[in-house]
């Protein structure tokens, strides 16, 4: 596969050349150019034809926010990730950022150099390898069949689930770095009618998940919002948890309710997978499907457990499709999984599973789940 091209935008002369020296030192990527200002990156995007663009938020003549209001209109698909000491958690800055199309916004600190190359080889990199293998790996032949029973190929590991398989009430997700494009990626592909609820954890910290939420929700059929509050699970819909809160599923009154709340840190994560799949198993029983994407630790492991010691059912991304194979990659490798699946195919995965026990609503069509 080719580099990634990849146009660094920065006021500062010392920035410009840690950021780009630190993305080069990657072997796959390629720093196209770098500018001081807005002005300059759009002049230089059309003779660079970079893949995605870094840029400040603060600079002189044409700061990054009316960079990118400009960007959008001649480049509605450029990938734009915000690094910059102006986009703390929740900040205004943050919330145009994503609001006028930023696809990311990761901090830079302010000072020290050794700390700016951290965070660029820590964050900075694994966000961009992130969007870009979306958008450059192709999708997936996926075999179609009109067999009225379901069968589940693939890379399995001990524990497999054999049929008859549970029925599915809920889908929780679990994922963090790479997630946002991830997540959009896969709703999008649900229908309006999905009949199941869907529960979200996405690490990022207050004031960035109702940001994502809306940016899902303008994409995606299925509605897509920010848990705030005790909210009754309805079909069709997807929760994230707030940014910096746990959230869990509690029964009332007879009705199932997403509930956030603030607790400690588990996996130094608020909010946190397991805290949401152990919960979940413990209302659901077997009829909870797990999902752990793209993201880096280990959070999610132990909810895993917990709902497959429930009869419930685990979906990992694959290696090939994360960013970072953290998250579910040790939920494979500890034999937690029903089925390892790339991103281009987890949708249809999901959807199959979810349709098993509903075969009046299943569908035929190009958007068919595989069989």
């Amino acid at each position: 596969m080719r580099k990634m091209r990849v146009l660094v935008v920065d006021d500062s002369v010392v920035a410009r050349r840690v950021l780009a020296n630190v993305l080069s030192s990657d072997p796959a990527i390629d720093v196209v150019g770098t500018a001081p200002n807005g002005r300059i990156a759009l002049a230089k995007i059309a003779q660079a034809m970079p893949d995605l663009v870094t840029l400040d938020v603060e600079m002189p003549e044409m700061g990054g926010m009316e960079t990118l209001a400009a960007l959008r209109k001649t480049n509605p698909l450029l990938p734009v990730i915000m690094f910059s000491a102006f986009i703390e958690q929740g900040s205004s800055a943050a919330q145009n950022a994503i609001s006028f199309g930023g696809v990311e916004c990761v901090v830079k600190p302010a000072g020290a150099l050794d700390a700016a190359s951290r965070a660029i080889r820590d964050h900075l990199i694994p966000k961009i390898k992130g969007h870009l293998s979306l958008e450059m790996a192709p999708a997936a032949p996926v075999p179609q069949t009109d067999s009225p029973r379901l069968v589940f190929p693939g890379k399995t590991f001990p524990g497999h689930t054999t049929h008859p398989v549970p029925r599915v009430d809920v889908v929780v997700i679990g994922t963090s770095t790479g997630g946002p494009s991830a997540l959009e990626k896969l709703l999008a592909f649900l229908p309006e009618d999905f009949p199941v609820p869907i529960l979200i954890v996405q690490h990022m910290p207050a004031g960035f998940t109702a940001l994502l939420a809306n940016r899902l929700a303008a994409k995606c059929k299925i509605s897509v919002g920010e848990a705030r509050a005790d909210q009754a699970l309805r079909a069709g819909h997807a929760w994230l948890a707030a940014g910096g809160r746990h959230m869990v599923v509690k029964v009332t009154n007879g009705e199932v309710h997403a509930r956030i709340f603030d607790g400690p840190p588990e996996n130094s994560c608020r909010p946190s997978a397991d805290v949401l799949f152990r919960s979940a198993a413990e209302v659901f029983k077997e009829h909870v499907l797990a999902v752990v994407m793209t993201g880096m630790g280990q959070d999610g492991l132990r909810g895993c457990e917990k709902i497959r010691e429930a009869g419930g059912q685990v979906l990992a991304q694959d290696e090939a499709s994360s960013v970072v194979w953290g998250m579910p990659g040790l939920v494979a490798n500890a034999g937690l999984v029903n089925r390892v699946v790339g991103l281009n195919e987890l949708g249809r995965e999901i959807l199959s599973r979810v349709l098993f026990w509903r075969p009046t609503q299943r569908r035929v069509g190009p958007q068919e789940p595989a069989s």
